[in-house]
């Protein structure tokens, strides 16, 4: 590879602030209001029974998601150029199809949760048609991933994972019985019953989700750009603190999403499951519903989080179809990139909004939806995860930084914890 004097192997003496990019922001983004009206409903349904699962997955999605990580800095590509690369086309453009219906649902499930949100909390005399506020936050996403600087937009992404912290509060402001807690989350508690499987695969899918894969991955290429580095490839001997960095990174990042997850269906459990509120159809009504139980203050946390998480996870959920479209089809991407350089790309993030926006016009139910997207992520991420282990452990591909034993056992058995789910699911 011949050198650009454009980049340079950048010594990593950088702040935390700094260190802690596209981990963090796909963590917090996993949290996304479809995966709060997930986590919801199974708190509401299940009690504490299932909050072990939030513990169990904890390794498991720290190891995928530092796979995807590797591959994009070690290569300097995404996932999806990786695998047209290597792999039958026809394979690829099937998960990417598939990726492209889940996360066109899930755009569509966050956007109402979050205009439904924005209802709660304005007075009834000034509130409008739940659609116009679905539209304003669909615009508001594209033009501030279109026309921001990535370092501008990355800095905003971060300061929005904050708003994670008000469900974090929330168990602390409900009457919870900690005894229950430390049983539900240390002790596994399983039926094979249909809604149970079913409970077990939205959570595991709107948890270990593919849209994660590929923003990841394609966030670990951004950052190159943006310092001007070479792919970590280029001068394996001098990967160790760069791999390091990204270890930190996606271990914090990855503990944001579980601990909120598990704070959602503490709260939810201690309050709604424990005054026989069983079925929740989407986020906003959770929120709605801790108002008479658990007070005001709770109901405030839980509503102005669902709008906060929903400015992070809409941009990612759209910017990852772009990432997945373009590097299938070679068209030229990156957040980095001036809107007239990469048409396409940009093009695509408009194009997914407009189709989260669109299905708000449809009469579906809102948690039928959201839950199934979820278990479609489920069904949907053992294939690539597959996929995307082999990509990892190839030296024609990853050179002298293939995975290392721990990392390879992390990642395989995360694909068979999935697909173990999944087969369960379906024959349930």
């Amino acid at each position: 590879m011949s050198e650009e004097p454009s980049r340079h192997l950048e010594p990593d003496h950088r702040s935390w602030g700094e260190v802690l990019g596209p981990g963090l922001i796909t963590g917090a983004a996993d949290d996304d209001p479809s995966g709060i009206g997930t986590y919801s409903q199974v708190g509401a349904q299940f009690g504490y029974s299932l909050a072990w699962t939030m513990v169990f997955t904890y390794p498991f999605l720290v190891s995928i998601q530092m796979i995807c990580a590797r591959i994009g800095a070690v290569t300097g590509h995404g996932i999806s150029h990786n695998l047209r690369r290597h792999y039958p086309r026809s394979v690829l453009a099937l998960a990417v199809l598939l990726l492209l219906v889940a996360n066109t649902i899930n755009l569509g499930a966050d956007l109402g949760a979050m205009a439904a949100a924005l209802n709660l909390l304005i007075p009834a005399a000034w509130h409008i048609p739940v659609f116009v506020w679905v539209v304003a936050f669909g615009l508001v996403a594209v033009v501030l991933e279109v026309f921001l600087s990535y370092a501008r937009y990355e800095q905003i992404l971060k300061w929005t994972a904050l708003s994670l912290l008000a469900y974090i509060a929330v168990p602390f402001v409900a009457n919870i019985h900690f005894a229950d807690v430390l049983r539900g989350v240390l002790v596994p508690s399983f039926g094979f019953g249909r809604e149970e499987a079913m409970a077990v695969v939205a959570l595991l899918g709107t948890t270990i989700s593919p849209y994660l894969f590929f923003w990841q991955s394609g966030q670990e290429v951004e950052e190159q750009h943006r310092r001007h580095t070479y792919p970590l490839g280029v001068f394996p001997r001098k990967a160790g603190p760069g791999l390091a960095h990204i270890r930190n990174d996606t271990v914090l990042g990855m503990a944001v999403t579980a601990i909120t997850a598990l704070a959602i269906v503490i709260a939810t459990s201690a309050t709604l499951h424990a005054h026989g509120i069983t079925q929740v159809t989407s986020a906003d009504q959770a929120a709605a519903a801790l108002r008479p139980i658990a007070g005001e203050f709770s109901f405030l946390l839980f509503a102005i989080g669902i709008i906060g998480i929903g400015l992070l996870a809409v941009p990612v959920l759209a910017g990852s179809a772009a990432y997945a479209l373009s590097e299938t089809f070679g068209w030229a991407e990156g957040l980095d990139r001036k809107p007239r350089e990469a048409k396409a790309f940009y093009g695509a993030i408009a194009v997914a909004v407009a189709g989260g926006i669109a299905l708000n016009l449809l009469n579906i139910d809102p948690m039928r939806a959201l839950y199934w997207t979820a278990v479609i992520n489920g069904l949907l991420a053992p294939p690539l995860m597959v996929m995307t282990m082999l990509v990892a452990s190839n030296p024609r591909i990853m050179g002298r930084l293939t995975l290392g034993p721990a990392l390879k056992l992390g990642g395989w058995a995360a694909t068979l914890v999935m697909t173990a789910a999944g087969v369960l699911f379906l024959v349930s």
